[in-house]
């Protein structure tokens, strides 16, 4: 689908060098907003930067690690540098690590509420003022976090994931109550099952084999489908904040 209303945006998506946070840049960049892409992999983002300026979109590809903050830092200062002020931005950055609570994998619960949680408000507080700037201005402002179907439904061996997950979500919810009676909307996309990158950080083959059972058995959600959601949801009229989407493959209970 097109959305026009996307044409004078400012966008920051965070995780933009595959998956989710790929492809709602290109569906952003080919309905006219300026995008600016946030990811580690320096090599990816260049590509997919050149792929979307090749197509005519206005991008900017900026090295940048959440869980960091003088990069989140440095990163905002080259958005504001070469675009100015932010009016929306997509908090995709996540890692899912799945593994028994019993293991005590500390390394993999750090990585994963430094990501999914503290880098989501590093970027949050980054943007913030321009996001407060832009709708006290009149003009159209939102912040989306990509939260997922595992702050709602228990899944054994993803306690610590879905437990970033649910927070997400709450400070989604609690924010809109600081941020709404200015005007900014908060938005929480929660994909199911989603065939991304993301499963190919587990390193458990049991879990690993499981999940890849799931692909088998249910046809996924694709990036591409989530990217809509994104984009239907940001291009509403000002006044109406579509809060919290979950969305799901239709065979996904």
């Amino acid at each position: 689908m097109s959305y026009p209303a996307l044409a004078a945006r400012t966008a920051v998506v965070t995780g933009a060098a595959s998956g989710m946070g790929a492809a709602t840049a290109r569906l952003l960049a080919a309905d006219g907003a300026r995008v600016a892409l946030f990811a580690r992999r320096t090599d990816r983002l260049d590509a997919l930067a050149a792929e979307l300026t090749a197509a005519g979109g206005q991008v900017l590809a900026v090295t940048a690690d959440v869980t960091d903050q003088e990069s989140v830092d440095a990163a905002a200062k080259a958005v504001h540098d070469a675009y100015g002020r932010v009016d929306l931005v997509v908090n995709n950055a996540g890692v899912m690590l799945p593994n028994p609570l019993d293991e005590g994998r500390l390394d993999e619960w750090t990585r994963m509420i430094d990501t999914n949680l503290t880098g989501a408000l590093r970027v949050i507080r980054a943007f913030t003022p321009d996001l407060t700037a832009a709708a006290a201005d009149g003009r159209t402002a939102d912040l989306v976090n990509v939260s997922s179907i595992a702050s709602h439904v228990l899944f054994p061996n993803y306690a610590v994931y879905g437990a970033t997950k649910a927070a997400l979500t709450q400070l989604s919810a609690a924010l809109r109550t600081e941020l709404g009676p200015r005007d900014v909307r908060v938005s929480t996309i929660e994909p199911g099952l989603t065939d991304t990158e993301l499963g190919g950080h587990i390193d458990n083959t049991e879990l690993r084999e499981q999940l890849g059972g799931m692909f088998t058995a249910i046809p996924a959600l694709t990036a591409e489908d989530i990217a809509d959601l994104i984009a239907y949801t940001v291009s509403r009229r000002r006044h109406v904040n579509l809060r919290q989407s979950i969305i799901l493959p239709t065979r996904q209970a």
